[in-house]
């Protein structure tokens, strides 16, 4: 079942029935649809369509098995072509357009020394005739990136470039259309936004029954992709330490840098680094304080592993002790919400960005989180969903409670926020899945049916 994704079926359908030679590079973390995405999109290529996946082999290996998919895909006895360039040149003699897809190029890329098959698919691309349509696909980012880079011969060779990355919060709620708007938030807020993690839930059985089975579990198929896949694909390149020290909130490079033994400071930097551009981790900065190292932090970006190392990272032992209904009673049940209820906040984030994209916000110039210094009470901290609009700056509290939110209860948040000097408010708004037990023209109000009432892209 093909869900969401349709600007970008759009953008690539447009690229590969165009009339003219198309190169697309489609890049993007493992499981997150990209293949799923080409393959949507090949249903209706009027033409013929070579899908090729590329493997951990020799240059050589890799071009015997490409040689056999495409004999395959052209129902013709078994070819041997000894180059990228005699492929290439067989293909352009064809009277029909031919669709060419080299998934995980990555492996491809690394089977020979650095930069030669780039070079030997910068000259197929250069003399690559009208009647083809290629497609570079690959999953290790750090790798697919570096074919933007203006010193690798494929730089600027791309008629489209493509950037998948994981749902939203609403694009998300498409594998749950029947959940209520809490557990579709509470779904989101734990498993996250792959089409791969997302098709695994069962809804038919309890968010605890599917944590136990999918997470807890040591066989569970969550847990096994994300030890020996997730994980597995970036080991080289980081100290676990550092996304259990992040877990589920937001740590300052001095607080990673304390947690972990002294041998690793010096590599720290590189480490973290290395995780921001594998798409692992994400530093962010108020909107307020763009610039200010000292109030930057780091994050898990994705959901389903901010929850293994906030719950089930290093609790192997105790869970083979406990068994499984015990560690989540003990271990996970009391923390859930408060797991839950910060992911809501991004979720309200997400909300105000897909109305500024929409155009149904035209007014806003910046979405995120907002420092603030009191130094009458000496104290300091973060508001986590502000927006900076035309009119000013506007925050707005985010409650993930199960009963609608009170008037008194906004008073009170409001008055909080008042006593902060130097905070200048334009907008004082509040989101609320539950909705509200009042009506307001002071307060901007965000119920649960508004946030799903959205158009997905």
């Amino acid at each position: 079942m093909f869900v969401g994704r349709q600007k970008e079926l759009v953008e690539l359908r447009e690229a590969i029935h165009s009339d003219r030679k198309a190169a697309v590079l489609i890049y993007g973390k493992r499981r997150i649809g990209k293949s799923t995405l080409i393959s949507e999109t090949a249903r209706d290529f009027e033409g013929i369509v070579i899908e090729h996946m590329c493997v951990r082999s020799s240059f050589d290996g890799n071009l015997a098995l490409l040689n056999r998919d495409i004999s395959l895909a052209m129902g013709l006895p078994d070819m041997h072509f000894s180059n990228l360039e005699d492929i290439f040149s067989f293909l352009s003699t064809q009277k029909q357009p031919v669709l060419i897809v080299l998934d995980e190029y990555q492996y491809l890329k690394e089977s020979e020394k650095k930069g030669q098959v780039d070079s030997l698919m910068q000259n197929v691309i250069d003399h690559m005739a009208e009647n083809i349509k290629l497609v570079l696909c690959g999953s290790y980012i750090s790798v697919m990136k570096e074919l933007l880079e203006e010193e690798n011969p494929l730089f600027g060779r791309f008629t489209c470039v493509m950037h998948i990355e994981e749902f939203d919060y609403l694009d998300a709620s498409l594998f749950y259309p029947d959940a209520t708007t809490r557990d579709k938030i509470i779904y989101y807020a734990i498993f996250g936004g792959s089409p791969y993690v997302l098709s695994t839930i069962d809804t038919s059985v309890s968010l605890e029954q599917n944590i136990k089975k999918l997470l807890i579990r040591s066989t569970g198929i969550l847990r096994i992709y994300i030890e020996n896949v997730m994980l597995q694909e970036i080991g080289k390149a980081y100290d676990v330490r550092i996304l259990e020290v992040i877990g589920n909130g937001k740590k300052k490079y001095s607080d990673i840098q304390s947690s972990l033994s002294r041998d690793n400071n010096g590599l720290l930097s590189k480490q973290l680094k290395n995780l921001s551009e594998m798409e692992t981790i994400e530093k962010i900065f108020p909107i307020n304080r763009p610039d200010d190292k000292k109030k930057s932090f780091y994050v898990i970006r994705d959901n389903l592993m901010r929850f293994y190392f906030t719950f089930v990272f290093g609790n192997d032992g105790v869970i083979a002790r406990i068994g499984e209904d015990a560690f989540y009673r003990q271990f996970i049940a009391g923390g859930l919400l408060e797991f839950v209820s910060r992911r809501f906040e991004d979720v309200a984030l997400q909300y105000f960005g897909r109305l500024a994209r929409s155009g149904q916000r035209t007014d806003i110039l910046n979405i995120g989180s907002f420092w603030y210094d009191d130094p009458v009470h000496k104290k300091n901290g973060e508001f986590d969903c502000v927006l900076r609009s035309e009119a000013g700056y506007e925050f707005y509290e985010c409650k993930f409670y199960k009963n609608p939110m009170t008037e008194q209860e906004c008073i009170k948040e409001e008055k909080q926020l008042e006593e902060i000097p130097g905070v200048a408010v334009a907008v004082t708004g509040f989101v609320c899945p539950a909705g509200f037990d009042f009506s307001s023209d002071r307060y901007r109000l965000i119920n649960g049916d508004e946030l799903f009432a959205l158009t997905n892209d």
